[in-house]
């Protein structure tokens, strides 16, 4: 089947975060945004079908998430996507992936714990952790041998890793030695594991999600949505796994009556079970052109800046860009002024995520404005460099 991913579908006015939101974000109006990582395309046909089919029946009663047909998809798609076996008796339901994770932490951690996260890190995380009082740690992506990643974990206080994977915002894809090695240190220095894997379909190349279910020991939980691959996030609902039985029904006896959230979004289950069951050619489809963009913005950085060697990451639809090859020690400040002020654009700063010099371009969009976003960047840094002199 042929899906058009060229011709844009106009967000305004359809109260979007990305585009209607751009202004709360930049002081700048009339942007254009490359900014919060959603994509521009409509939801696959299947999702789109079986939504209209469950918008007719009309009525919208109290749901439960415990069906078979919600746990059947899951449990196929994990072991047809990603030649895993899971059990459904071990899953669980929340309104977002974030949402696990604040629940996670308060039954795992106390005010004033550490979690530990790797840099950059995703600004959700970073909000998270510091919301509930505890202390965010970072240790940065590349530890090839896990060095600085233990000295964390080993700190009496370490209580949780949060685990992004693939990773936000740098698209890295972990590998089999690199969990396995996450797994045993974890388990040495009794430190929970929350693997947010929520980017896991977004995959390319040869690059292969692994689940954390494969790795899990001791305390953890693995948590994903289908709302990320699919491009239905304003429809919530989140999906995990928790590997001790006590821990999870703690969660579900947690979110049932603390929380008051036993009843799903009805629409929310009926996109993942349409998405997962009748999805899997729109997704590859999807991950194809997206990441042509990425390689179109390599092929247009590289030709106008050969030292930066850009590469498309190995998943997802946002391009992380490390600039200070090219721009030295030129501050976040700086190159968002030329780009908001002279070029017209959002894109979001490596500040973001607690690394500056860097800009996170999503190009989860139609290939005309990704065009126009990779030069609109390559402009805003030769306007900066000859600022500079």
């Amino acid at each position: 089947m042929e899906y058009d991913f060229d011709t844009p579908v106009d967000r305004y006015g359809t109260w979007c975060v990305q585009w209607d939101g751009v202004a709360d974000r930049f002081p700048v109006p009339d942007l254009l945004p490359f900014t919060i990582s959603d994509m521009d395309f409509r939801c696959a046909p299947p999702v789109l079908d079986a939504l209209q089919r469950r918008v007719a029946h009309g009525v919208f009663g109290y749901t439960d998430w415990r069906n078979d047909d919600f746990r059947g998809a899951v449990r196929d798609w994990f072991k047809q996507r990603h030649d895993t076996d899971v059990d459904p008796a071990s899953l669980v339901y929340a309104p977002s992936v974030l949402n696990q994770i604040s629940q996670l932490l308060r039954m795992w951690t106390e005010p004033g714990d550490g979690v530990v996260v790797h840099t950059p890190t995703y600004d959700g995380f970073r909000k998270a952790v510091g919301g509930l009082g505890r202390e965010l740690r970072g240790v940065p992506v590349d530890d090839p041998e896990l060095r600085l990643l233990e000295a964390e974990l080993a700190r009496p206080d370490a209580r949780v890793l949060i685990l992004c994977s693939p990773h936000n915002p740098t698209g890295r894809v972990w590998s089999d030695a690199e969990l396995g090695g996450i797994s045993a240190l974890c388990e040495r220095h009794g430190v929970a594991v929350i693997s947010d894997e929520i980017h896991a379909d977004l995959t390319h190349g040869e690059g292969v999600h692994l689940p954390w279910t494969r790795y899990g020991r001791g305390r953890w939980a693995l948590v994903s949505s289908g709302t990320k691959a699919f491009n239905f996030p304003s429809l919530s609902g989140s999906y995990g796994f928790i590997g001790d039985p006590d821990d999870h029904a703690a969660f579900v006896r947690r979110m049932d009556t603390g929380e008051g959230l036993a009843s799903p979004a009805v629409l929310s289950l009926t996109a993942h079970i349409a998405a997962y069951r009748e999805g899997a050619e729109w997704l590859d489809a999807v991950r194809a052109y997206t990441y042509g963009n990425l390689c179109l913005v390599g092929e247009r950085l590289n030709a106008a800046f050969p030292e930066l060697g850009w590469t498309p990451p190995q998943a997802g639809y946002l391009a992380w860009i490390d600039l200070r090859p090219v721009l030295g020690g030129v501050g976040d400040e700086v190159l968002q002024q030329e780009l908001v002020e002279r070029q017209g654009v959002a894109v979001m700063p490596g500040g973001t995520y607690g690394v500056e010099g860097f800009v996170r371009l999503n190009v989860g969009c139609p290939r005309g404005k990704a065009e126009a976003g990779v030069e609109a960047l390559v402009r805003g840094v030769r306007g900066v460099r000859e600022a500079r002199g």
